[in-house]
């Protein structure tokens, strides 16, 4: 982004050297993702977990749908011609700030970035250089390019958490209830079939085994308080492995190259803000592969009620 009222050679200088400043921050990636999200460093920034972000978790999930209409639906005002619009629609924070993304983001500002964190400067020239209107559009206002590609790689943890969180309620439908439950929604009514089969023989007046044979045949069922017991515990107990599922997460994304190739696109979003014409945007495809589970969920849920 070229700067307001500067002579062609001096705007070139500046692209020049923000392109030197964003290669050195790509050659600090690799260390930085195995120092910040491998186990070590998911623990330390997990630890700020404990608290209201286990809360926050639930309040996130549900606002997930709002942040991918908000996205989608800032690209079509733009595609249309209201690019107002849009750009208010895409630079909506939707999601609640836990303290693990407030953690990530100062990570990643300090250590990626090597830019001061809010309210302090490196020296006097950085000071200087945070008082100019146009770098501080780039860089510090709450609709800046950097602060809009940091809320949405920030919020890629959160589906990433999800995602996480959806793949142990699989593993558990599969070894303990043979069945494929994505979700808390279609885990549920397993589990409160499960438990009221085993209050079934347990009451049984003839005794355990006499009730096992009976139940086998006829197998009890669940009410609907049960099922919604099951459920309101089941979104409890999810709630906190979502809020820490990141210690597993990170360290898997990281032997993957995931981490560093995400950051990579942050990167060169931000570059592109600085020196460029700004479209290479950073994309956050995560929320959307989330928001599928949640629907297949929420799907097999509905098939098997009905059934």
């Amino acid at each position: 982004m070229p700067m307001p009222h500067l002579p062609p050679e001096t705007d070139a200088a500046l692209k020049r050297a923000a392109h030197a400043y964003f290669a050195a921050c790509r050659a600090r990636l690799p260390g930085f993702v195995q120092e910040t999200f491998g186990l070590r460093g998911s623990l330390r920034l997990h630890r700020h977990a404990l608290g209201w972000d286990v809360a926050k978790a639930p309040v996130n999930l549900a606002l997930s749908p709002v942040l991918i209409s908000c996205r989608l639906g800032g690209a079509l005002a733009r595609r249309l011609g209201a690019r107002r619009l849009g750009t208010w629609l895409s630079t909506r924070r939707i999601l609640l700030p836990t303290q693990v993304t407030k953690a990530t983001e100062h990570a990643i500002l300090t250590g990626l970035l090597d830019l001061p964190a809010p309210g302090h400067d490196h020296n006097a020239l950085a000071k200087a250089l945070r008082a100019e209107p146009a770098l501080a559009a780039l860089f510090e206002q709450p609709g800046s390019p950097l602060r809009r590609a940091l809320s949405d790689y920030t919020g890629t943890r959160s589906a990433v958490a999800e995602m996480t969180t959806a793949l142990g309620t699989m593993g558990t439908g599969a070894l303990a209830l043979h069945s494929f439950t994505p979700g808390m929604v279609s885990l549920a009514p397993r589990v409160a079939a499960g438990l009221a089969q085993q209050a079934a023989i347990a009451a049984f007046p003839l005794g355990g085994l006499a009730g096992s044979m009976w139940y086998g045949l006829f197998p009890a069922a669940a009410s609907p308080p049960m099922i919604g017991g099951a459920l309101a515990a089941l979104v409890i107990l999810g709630a906190v492995v979502t809020a820490f599922a990141g210690v597993l997460a990170d360290p898997v994304q990281t032997a993957l190259g995931l981490h560093q190739r995400r950051l990579n696109r942050l990167i060169d979003a931000m570059e592109d803000a600085f020196t460029g014409d700004g479209k290479r945007a950073f994309a956050a495809r995560e929320h959307y592969l989330a928001r599928l589970l949640d629907m297949s969920d929420a799907g097999i849920a509905s098939m098997r009620l009905l059934g």
